[in-house]
């Protein structure tokens, strides 16, 4: 398939570059693009000497924002393949295959970094925010989501389009974003993947935004779940 990486950056200028290495010696065939949100450092420089595609956003948009002008750009371009993944390092790049072989059986893929041998440690705020979510997922579409909150996905191109038209969150899409493919008809599947812990900079899940998160996604969970959503499939 016509892949694309889809690879939103905010100031990671210290950790781009090798992750970008690593990416084009596992998948030398996928084009890459990085989405420069606004980054004050040289992110968007290390990304081009890549050998990335940069799309330098001129206002910081937030993670969803971001992601959502890859799926813009990745729909435009015929992609028919898009894997979703984060620029400071802690996605494995070795897992890329393994999430577009997934894809093959469905058209949204989570990778789970609770499957298989676990090796990341989540600090005990956004457990419990993972824990809540991951529940509401799982009665929502009685599927065994172990990793809501996972940002390391793979995306037919019938989502892609499908993502890149409807309202898509600009700060934590996660929880929300399953309910609402799962009820537009996408099938969606977790498979194991690696994580290492964050070297630099500070997530956007970190302690001091745990409870404006929890406050948000359940008012974004309550409001997929009473909205139409128009079929997808």
């Amino acid at each position: 398939m016509k892949t694309l990486i889809v690879m939103p950056a905010h100031n990671e200028a210290q950790t781009i570059g090798a992750v970008l290495a690593r990416l084009r010696a596992v998948v030398p065939d996928a084009d890459i693009l990085v989405i420069n949100d606004a980054s004050t450092d040289e992110t968007a420089k290390v990304a081009e000497q890549a050998g990335a595609t940069v799309l330098n956003l001129p206002i910081n948009l937030g993670y969803g924002g971001a992601v959502q002008t890859g799926f813009k750009y990745a729909s435009r371009k015929g992609y028919e393949a898009v894997v979703l993944m984060d620029a400071d390092g802690q996605h494995d790049p070795e897992c890329v295959p393994d999430l577009l072989t997934a894809l093959q059986e469905a058209d949204f893929v989570l990778g789970s970094r609770f499957l298989g041998d676990c090796r990341y440690k989540v600090p005990l705020s956004r457990r419990i925010g993972m824990w809540l979510f991951g529940t509401l997922v799982r009665l929502v579409t009685q599927l065994p989501i172990t990793d809501p909150t996972s940002g390391f996905q793979a995306l037919r191109r019938e989502v892609v389009v499908f993502l890149a038209d409807e309202h898509y969150p600009v700060d934590f899409p996660d929880a929300d974003v399953l309910i609402l493919l799962h009820r537009a008809g996408f099938q969606i599947k977790e498979v194991p993947v690696i994580m290492h812990q964050r070297l630099h900079g500070e997530s956007m899940h970190s302690h001091r935004k745990a409870l404006y998160y929890v406050f948000k996604m359940s008012l974004s969970v309550l409001a997929t779940l009473l909205r139409t959503v128009p079929r997808g499939r």
